[in-house]
């Protein structure tokens, strides 16, 4: 008898771990559904501090949440990073996207994080605006930056979202990364 109930208890998991595995895939493209709701936290976060605004917002709005990828990724290094994104942005490249949000007209409002990079936003978020039409949607910009300001990024995204409500920005000044390399360099100097 025992072992009827084991057999039937994993007949039963079998199913269960199956869909699991299924709704992970069903993420894998990083967009994240919580339910009906028509907003969409869409953030490119590189360190990380954008993406942890973006998943406060994401909890508080009972959002779904898309994070926004290169398709080849951004270098490790801090340096290197800073380096191709100046390249990028005076020649106006446009990095490809490794996935786009796979029906914005279902939402209504969006939150669009990013950290700024050279004074500008990062021109992955340049692609993404490009990609996705957001005429008609109330646009919440969030966005990180190592102390120098938001530099033209609000103009950009006007210009590429020019019938989106834009509404006022939040933002935060997040550079510990820079500021770590900065003293570590110091530190390794003396």
């Amino acid at each position: 008898m025992q072992n009827g109930i084991a057999r039937r208890g994993l007949l039963k998991a079998v199913p269960l771990a199956a869909a699991g595995l299924m709704a992970a895939a069903g993420n894998a493209a990083s967009e994240e559904r919580t339910g009906s709701n028509r907003t969409l936290v869409a953030c490119f976060s590189r360190t990380g501090n954008t993406r942890v605004i973006a998943r406060q917002i994401r909890r508080a709005r009972e959002a779904d949440l898309f994070e926004i990828e290169a398709a080849t990724l951004y270098p490790e290094d801090y340096e290197e990073t800073v380096a191709q994104a100046r390249r990028e942005t005076a020649a106006g490249t446009l990095p490809g996207l490794s996935h786009f949000v796979a029906d914005v007209r279902r939402y209504d409002t969006i939150y669009l994080g990013f950290p700024i990079w050279g004074m500008t936003a990062p021109p992955v978020i340049r692609s993404f605006l490009r990609a996705h039409d957001l005429s008609g949607k109330v646009v919440h910009p969030f966005i990180t930056h190592g102390g120098y300001g938001l530099g033209d990024s609000l103009d950009i995204i006007g210009s590429l979202a020019p019938q989106a409500d834009i509404r006022p920005v939040f933002s935060m000044e997040a550079d510990q990364e820079r500021r770590t390399l900065e003293q570590v360099t110091g530190w390794l100097a003396g």
